[in-house]
């Protein structure tokens, strides 16, 4: 069995932002793309997208009106080599909603779920990606054996472009920074 017959040959080439830009939302959806290469994410569970869209109601519902909070949409980090990631959930300056792509410089926040597969990526890699990328805060949710939701906050230093850990929250996160909220993400 050939690579050409598992996945189509766009799967397995280098992507530039302009044929990435080319593409249908339907071929964007459920991938990144990471130094020009397609990575496919497998669909998520019932419980990330329920944790994704309770962080992200609570986001919005404290941001005021110069920020928004969404979930499932690309944040380009780079043009060249393309990197675009989908964070879970981003707050973003309400003035770019309709500036495509998403540029670092448009987001404040972001926060992802870590699923089972993804827990590298999470911790690590989308770690390091979005402090060089300068993104000022990021949130790693992860979906403990209880039931209740562990959140680690990360806030950036801009002189290293790296990110200091912040607070763990089980449960209930009560943050002042980016902005006065409490979320309460309960057993899920």
């Amino acid at each position: 069995m050939t690579a050409e017959m598992v996945a189509p040959a766009w799967m397995h080439e280098q992507i530039t932002a302009e044929e990435y830009e080319s593409w249908s939302e339907e071929q964007c959806a459920g991938i990144e793309i990471v130094d020009g290469m397609v990575v496919v994410s497998p669909s998520a569970s019932k419980r990330h997208n329920r944790l994704a869209r309770i962080l992200a109601n609570a986001l919005d519902a404290a941001a005021g009106p110069d920020w928004n909070a969404d979930t499932d949409f690309d944040v380009r980090l780079q043009d060249v080599p393309l990197t675009n990631r989908r964070p879970d959930v981003v707050v973003y300056r309400a003035d770019t909603i309709d500036v495509t792509p998403t540029r670092p410089e448009h987001v404040l926040l972001a926060a992802e779920v870590v699923s089972p597969g993804s827990e590298t990526t999470d911790r690590i890699v989308k770690v390091d990606q979005y402090a060089k990328a300068g993104i000022g805060f990021y949130w790693r949710i992860e979906q403990a054996a209880t039931g209740v939701p562990l959140v680690y906050t990360y806030v950036l230093d801009p002189a290293t472009k790296t990110y200091r850990e912040g607070d763990v929250f089980t449960g209930v996160v009560k943050v002042t920074a980016p902005f006065p909220v409490e979320i309460d993400l309960g057993q899920i």
